[in-house]
């Protein structure tokens, strides 16, 4: 089995930091966090998806880029187990939704140069929910930047997931997929549902299933 690099995933609010903390804590992993509230664009984007989205998701995708090419020579050439709170195939997910189509064409045409070399994880944690649940914790955790944001806009980013993922599985059947319910499963404020989704995470490291080498 290649050394694990678990990525966690899902729509916005559903918990993917707080996961990837704990597991990372549990497994002494290296935790890659994601870049969001670096972001300029992201109050203007809320406030105006239409105008905002194209610099909105550049600039995700030049961040996470960056953090991938940086953990590349010291952590992925040296084995070191990694879990991050995003794989970064979320930015065409974003982009396909905002962008107009003539702009999600050079987007993409960009997404494909800059991640055809990048490290792949070989284990996926996908965190879904409902919308009111998501709408709760987005509102608990109290990001000015996401005060605005529209229901609708996070509804449909919630169905573009599914869509998304069920590809993903179908493409990629070597790639374990984990996947967790957030409405039935509170592992920020219960810890036996943490411990539920750590002890699933950890069979799946430990089964030794035929798992990509990182590149």
């Amino acid at each position: 089995m290649s050394v694990p690099f678990i990525a966690i995933e899902g729509p916005i609010g559903v918990g993917k930091t707080s996961l990837s903390k704990a597991v990372a804590d549990k497994q002494q992993f290296y935790q890659l966090k994601e870049i969001v509230d670096e972001n300029p664009f992201l109050n203007k984007f809320y406030d105006n998806i239409e105008e905002w989205s194209f610099q909105t998701e550049m600039f995700f995708l030049c961040n996470r880029y960056k953090q991938l090419s940086d953990i590349k020579p010291g952590i992925v050439v040296e084995q070191k187990p990694v879990v991050a709170d995003y794989h970064i195939f979320k930015n065409l997910i974003f982009a396909k939704r905002t962008l107009r189509p003539d702009e999600y064409v050079k987007y993409e045409e960009i997404y494909k140069i800059l991640t055809k070399d990048m490290p792949v994880p070989n284990i996926i944690v996908y965190l879904h929910a409902s919308l009111d649940t998501l709408m709760k914790r987005i509102a608990q955790r109290g990001r000015d930047f996401e005060k605005n944001m529209d229901p609708a806009y996070l509804q449909q980013l919630t169905e573009d997931y599914k869509t998304f993922i069920t590809f993903f599985e179908s493409a990629h059947p070597e790639i374990p997929v984990l996947r967790f319910n957030g409405d039935d499963l509170d592992f920020v404020n219960n810890e036996k549902d943490l411990q539920f989704i750590l002890d699933t995470v950890d069979s799946s490291i430990r089964k030794g299933v035929k798992l990509n080498e990182l590149t």
